[in-house]
């Protein structure tokens, strides 16, 4: 299998994942001019994979049905997505050629968000991010951290494919959160490097973000203390150090 992300607007990835003969699912479409330029190359998609109704992960999808009338389309049920095909909920099975994914239902960033997990890859959309997770727009505190959650409890070799490359302005708020992880510092590192090339930071190791991405790190000390100081009161209860430190983020300027 052949993973690419495709570069859309400023900072966007379309996922795609194809077999040898270029045959392979399209993730998050949200202009259609990457996936046309890859189809060039050799891809030919048989699917489209949405996790969410935003349209910089679903605004190509018309122009791709356009180009391929038959491709099925995998999204939530929700109708802010009128293209869908397939509506797909959490326990369902997506099963296409070669290819099964489980979906899990993620409400937080949007109410309706889903994720697709199957042969080693996590297709996040916008809930979890390397070294951060998505804004809560439509969901609750207690909502989105349940969600990521669930997320931490995959396989630790699984390869998390979210939907913008945020990583270095991420890792810039993780670092004063969590200032003493060694491996948080590390992967910075590898951050930097990677992006003055610049190559994508993603995929990357479900275990490095349990090691590093402090909105999975919520029951360790040092981000219980940090949340704690930037809230002015000591915080116990998880889902409150979650919601301070994701008000924190919403305001953070590196």
């Amino acid at each position: 299998m052949r993973l690419q992300p495709l570069p859309a607007f400023e900072d966007n990835y379309i996922w795609t994942l194809s077999d040898a003969s270029g045959r392979g699912i399209v993730v998050d479409p949200g202009e259609a001019g990457p996936v046309l330029a890859a189809a060039e190359d050799g891809l030919t998609p048989i699917a489209l994979l949405l996790t969410h109704h935003h349209a910089d992960h679903i605004g190509g999808v018309d122009a791709l049905l356009a180009r391929w009338p038959d491709l099925p389309v995998y999204a939530p049920d929700d109708p802010r997505i009128p293209q869908a095909t397939v509506r797909a909920g959490d326990g369902d099975t997506v099963e296409i050629a070669e290819w099964r994914f489980d979906v899990l239902t993620m409400p937080g960033h949007t109410r309706s968000h889903i994720a697709f997990h199957g042969h080693g890859h996590l297709f996040s959309g916008d809930t979890l991010f390397s070294l951060g997770c998505g804004r809560m727009f439509e969901g609750t505190a207690a909502q989105m951290l349940t969600s990521l959650d669930r997320l931490a409890a995959l396989p630790t070799d699984t390869l998390v494919c979210c939907g913008h490359e945020y990583s270095r302005s991420n890792a810039a708020f993780a670092r004063v959160v969590d200032p003493d992880n060694a491996a948080l510092r590390r992967r910075e590192q590898e951050i930097l490097d990677m992006r003055s090339v610049p190559r994508p930071t993603l995929p990357v190791a479900l275990a490095s973000e349990l090691a590093c991405n402090p909105f999975l790190r919520v029951d360790t000390d040092a981000v219980r203390a940090a949340a704690s100081r930037q809230a002015g009161t000591a915080l116990t209860d998880r889902v409150d150090i979650f919601a301070a430190l994701r008000r924190w983020k919403d305001g953070f300027r590196a």
